[in-house]
């Protein structure tokens, strides 16, 4: 099985050693890191695709508490999966929500760039 050292899991990740260390003290990974013999964490594919994971909710806004309650569910295994499902569809809606606003603010901006286009087009023909 391939492990990686917490710097390669950082490069790997776009995560730095500090989230790796801070998402493991905060329970927010499935299990403990495994560590080398010389006491060093190594990480595995699994542990990667949930720190992507992990990034994503984060990049998306989500809390840490919820992020936290989230890694909780899975590592308690099946039987929760209403839990998880409500969860995630809860944080959906929120991103959803944040995506919205976020077009209607790009759209004001796609309206001044108009105008400004229009000044120069304006300009640049009646010199």
């Amino acid at each position: 099985m391939t492990s990686y050292t917490i710097a390669e899991a950082a490069d790997l990740t776009g995560l730095t050693a500090h989230t790796l260390r801070y998402y493991e003290r905060d329970g927010l990974m499935l299990h403990a890191v495994d560590r080398s013999s010389s006491g060093h964490r190594r990480y595995t594919d699994l542990d990667l695709h949930w720190l992507e994971l992990l990034s994503r909710l984060r990049a998306t806004g989500m809390p840490i508490r919820e992020m936290r309650r989230y890694a909780a569910l899975v590592r308690s295994g099946a039987g929760n999966e209403q839990e998880r499902l409500d969860l995630l569809r809860e944080h959906r809606r929120r991103v959803l929500e944040q995506l919205a606003e976020v077009q209607e603010h790009l759209g004001a901006i796609d309206r001044k760039i108009g105008i400004y286009l229009d000044a120069v087009e304006r300009t640049s023909v009646s010199a």
